[in-house]
């Protein structure tokens, strides 16, 4: 198969609600992870890894940071040879509705498919945090001469409620499709193994047209991919399940829906371990993003006991700079300031936040932009936090732009150091807060 005949639309339109309030003024694929990159970057760099270079990329909510990051950081194809990386808005086509459902803004895009002339379409979510060479479940799905692949991975019967769940022949045929069901058909050799739909569906593009002609007309249906199109080609089509391969390089699989506010952020700090469960750092299966020309990140001062910047088991983006403060397992992301005397512990600071003098974070997510006054304290007294910020179920502090943190007490001690540090001398390049 020639891989100039696959057309790919990733889905990257949703509210995501459960990731809110970091979604209040961007869309999930578009929330920062790991630094530097947004979680749609994950997605497209297995595109451009897998050799697949004509891209739709269909959007919907609050999709204005989305459409400048790949503007700006995925021109990267040649237009010249057929390639493109194009965002498909809503466009009303066919209806006066926004997307009803993931099929239905695939169906809402026909118009721009068609014009293509794919012989495959491969659908994708760009929420989604996995490495995989897509070309590889292309050519299972050629060899097997299916109407539809679905990518599946294995997972516990325990978790299957949180799935779309396959049953399959001994061909790997698809025989059931069971979406978040009690009682989850489980693998022969396996029995408390299940196949869960990964949401990465390849169609023959004829297949893929008819059944969204017949979904948009069906009464009562969601026009979604998991929910309907796909139980509805079981009995009458060849649908097929290809079993994850992952590019990541460990023992065990990884692939992360994160989309909740703990499941983001426990994965965030997975990348701050020694050898943590996702790589970042493979040279053979790079990860694309748009990088703001930055410096590279400073650390001053090395005055132990007084003030010392530093930052240990954490990962620290370009432009940053740590002003004699502490910073401990924790993830700053481009052209984050923190003043002296601070401590950052287990959080998770979004580009452009500036944290001032003798602040105290503790398992925290500091959005964009945000200024954190001096002596704030997040994540000490969650009774108190949750007067001011979003607080989880686990214990986790979301802060917004907008928003007043609690100011705790400065030890007078400290004060006195500081006043000392500052006569001999501070650092010209670093105005202090």
């Amino acid at each position: 198969m020639a891989l100039n005949d696959v057309l790919v639309i990733l889905l990257a339109g949703g509210a995501g609600e459960r990731l809110f309030p970091l979604t209040k003024e961007r869309a999930k694929p578009a929330v920062y992870f790991g630094g530097p990159y947004r979680i749609v970057d994950f997605t497209l760099s297995n595109c451009i890894n897998s050799g697949l270079r004509r891209i739709f990329i269909a959007t919907q909510y609050k999709s204005l940071s989305l459409n400048r990051h790949i503007r700006m950081g995925w021109n990267i194809v040649s237009e010249e040879l057929g390639e493109f990386i194009e965002m498909l808005p809503p466009q009303k086509r066919v209806g006066d509705n926004w997307y009803l459902g993931t099929a239905d803004a695939v169906y809402q895009n026909l118009y721009s498919v068609l014009r293509e002339k794919p012989r495959h379409v491969l659908i994708l979510s760009g929420d989604h945090v996995y490495k995989m060479d897509y070309s590889k479940m292309l050519r299972f799905h050629q060899d097997a001469d299916a109407d539809v692949t679905l990518a599946t991975i294995e997972v516990p019967v325990a978790e299957a409620r949180r799935f779309g769940v396959v049953g399959v022949n001994a061909q790997d045929r698809i025989v059931a499709f069971q979406e978040k069901p009690a009682n989850p058909v489980a693998l022969k050799d396996a029995p408390d193994t299940t196949l869960a739909s990964m949401g990465i569906y390849l169609f023959k593009s004829e297949v893929l047209m008819r059944a969204l002609h017949e979904d948009s007309a069906l009464q009562g249906s969601t026009h979604d991919f998991g929910k309907d199109v796909i139980p509805s080609l079981i009995d009458g089509a060849g649908v097929y399940s290809y079993r994850f391969h992952d590019e990541n390089k460990k023992a065990a699989k990884y692939w992360r829906d994160i989309g909740t506010l703990d499941a983001y952020y426990e994965a965030s700090m997975d990348l701050c371990q020694v050898n943590p469960e996702f790589n970042l750092y493979d040279p053979d299966w790079p990860l694309r993003t748009y990088q703001p020309q930055a410096p590279p990140a400073k650390f001053v001062f090395a005055e132990e006991g007084v003030r010392c910047g530093h930052a240990l088991d954490s990962v620290i983006s370009g432009g940053c700079i740590v002003s004699g403060s502490r910073i401990s397992g924790s993830i700053l992301c481009p052209h984050v300031r923190v003043h002296s005397y601070s401590d950052i512990e287990q959080s998770i600071l979004m580009p452009g936040v500036l944290v001032g003098r003798h602040a105290k974070i503790r398992r925290a997510i500091i959005d964009r932009d945000v200024v954190l006054p001096r002596g704030a304290h997040i994540g000490y007294n969650l009774e108190e936090d949750r007067r001011r910020h979003t607080v989880t179920d686990g214990g986790l502090v979301v802060v917004t732009a907008g928003e007043t943190p609690f100011i705790g007490a400065i030890d007078q001690d400290a004060l006195r150091a500081e006043a000392d540090a500052d006569r001999r001398g501070a650092d010209p390049s670093i105005p202090e807060a």
